[in-house]
């Protein structure tokens, strides 16, 4: 291995080291006190989609955006049902797709849990300061399109070949 090899090995594995590490502050913090961490992020989707448009998100967007198995989304929508903190509903126009709405009576409720959230959000924007925040943003948008993951796969898949 020569020494632009070695000096790539050690980014990535630096890099690796940064997001277990991240995950960790993320998870770990308890931010999302009173509600499992998969019903926190669906909570989060849903709630934004409300404030958006008033409207319930479909089970399939959800799905897509957190990347979960159909089965553990639906047991994470389930437990929100328990909880009375978000609820199924048919689609209108397709009586075969199911949406997950907020019940806005409850909406308190998640807020309490969500301020945690931005709060812990507030103190790295203040810690790394603005630009570095919005670079952040730039670069977890980058990474969060999927299309890294993609990449990687069909890389693997030819490597199989």
């Amino acid at each position: 291995m020569n020494e632009e090899e070695k000096q790539a090995d050690g980014a990535e594995e630096a890099l690796v080291l940064a997001w277990v590490k991240l995950s960790a502050v993320i998870k770990n913090n308890r931010i999302t006190e009173g509600l499992m961490y998969n019903e926190a992020i669906v909570m989060l989707l849903v709630y934004n989609e409300y404030r958006r448009t008033g409207e319930a998100l479909p089970l399939a967007e959800i799905i897509a955006q957190t990347r979960m198995l159909k089965s553990l989304a639906n047991r994470t929508v389930s437990a929100l049902e328990e909880k009375g903190l978000a609820k199924r509903v048919c689609d209108p126009r397709d009586k075969r797709a199911v949406s997950v709405m907020l019940v806005p009576e409850r909406i308190d409720e998640f807020l309490r849990v969500h301020r945690r959230s931005l709060a812990l959000a507030r103190a790295v924007r203040e810690e790394i300061g603005e630009e570095d925040a919005r670079a952040f943003l730039r670069l977890a948008a980058v990474i969060g399109d999927g299309n890294i993951l993609s990449k990687i796969k069909k890389e693997e898949y030819k490597q199989e070949q």
